[in-house]
């Protein structure tokens, strides 16, 4: 999730969990725990593939974070004397914080490491966008109203704990809207006569109500729109496009095409751009613009050639679409994207 929502959660669990006993301390120590898993962000890697994929790694492990958990809380403690008076609960915060954070990352479609170093697979539910109003808007009002209203303390931390079960309502509602996707692309699969493709449906922008369905069956790659509330459940169609796996001939080996075949879990396209080959993360963005797009290498005699780690640049996108989703998402009328 973006960084303001993992500040807000932080800080809503800090003062859950001290509010009462240290005031506005509780919420600015969560918040700022809250976002030092996303540190890593700042850490040069190489190259733009190593960044992408290595993001949300070590710095995101379930083992990592409860192994600095118990160093940061007693790093507080030693620089605030009055923190020792409640040792255990800065302990309990600081751990509450640092975990949720990449719990909460694994609800979004990138993929969070959480069993690093013994499993790097990245774990990604795709039930809710990285950046949800809906979401986080109970966190921010909620921590607000604890931090206002000091001369009402008990409604202050109500407050607060309403937040903290409206927000963690919504992601279980995003859980049961995936659900109701996934029905309807198994449903237009079937018609279309599409077998033993891997499907995944993902959150629209900004909104658990609309859903990209992308699904992969070879060459091919397939995307279908749904939208909870315009009643087309039964009516999905999937829009066939070429993957240009022919592109991948002379690039098996190379690292950077193995990784991000590896982190998109085979959700991926190629593309042909002058003498460059351009590999696309269908799970991030709309057709034919998808965010996280790199030129990996240059047509060669015969094949493809890889390029060197310098060259690797990440290609910017058009995001205008973000309009068309808002306008989908009531109406099935609006012009078709493909």
């Amino acid at each position: 999730m973006d960084s303001v929502t993992q500040i807000a959660l932080g800080a809503a669990i800090g003062e859950l969990v001290l509010g009462r006993k240290v005031g506005w301390r509780a919420a600015l120590a969560g918040g700022i725990c809250g976002t030092l898993p996303d540190l890593d962000v700042f850490i040069p890697l190489g190259d733009p593939v190593s960044d992408f994929t290595y993001h949300r790694g070590a710095s995101h492990s379930l083992f990592v974070l409860s192994l600095a958990a118990p160093v940061i809380a007693e790093a507080i403690i030693r620089f605030q004397k009055r923190a020792r008076e409640h040792r255990l609960a800065w302990h309990l915060l600081v751990f509450a914080v640092l975990i949720t954070h990449p719990l909460l990352d694994s609800f979004t479609v990138y993929g969070t490491q959480i069993f690093w170093p013994i499993d790097p697979t990245p774990v990604g539910w795709a039930t809710i966008f990285i950046i949800d109003p809906a979401y986080t808007l109970p966190l921010l009002v909620g921590v607000l109203c604890a931090l206002a209203m000091r001369r009402t303390k008990p409604a202050g931390h109500r407050m607060n704990s309403l937040g903290l079960v409206l927000s963690s309502a919504y992601l279980a509602w995003t859980v049961m809207a995936k659900q109701q996707a996934i029905e309807a692309a198994e449903r237009g699969l079937e018609r279309a006569g599409i077998e033993n493709a891997k499907v995944m449906p993902i959150a629209g922008p900004f909104t658990s109500l609309f859903w990209r369905v992308v699904a992969v069956d070879g060459d091919t790659y397939y995307n279908a729109y749904y939208s909870i509330l315009d009643g087309t459940a039964d009516e999905l169609s999937f829009a066939p496009h070429s993957r240009n796996m022919e592109l991948l001939n002379g690039l098996q080996e190379d690292w950077a095409t193995q990784r991000l075949q590896w982190f998109t879990k085979g959700f991926y396209t190629l593309k042909r751009d002058g003498d460059d080959v351009i590999l696309s993360d269908l799970r991030m963005g709309f057709e034919p613009n998808y965010v996280f797009t790199f030129k990996l290498a240059s047509i060669g005699n015969p094949h493809a050639v890889p390029l060197a780690k310098s060259e690797r640049v990440p290609i910017g996108q058009d995001l205008s679409g973000l309009a068309w989703v808002w306008q989908r998402i009531w109406s099935a009328d609006v012009p078709h994207r493909p």
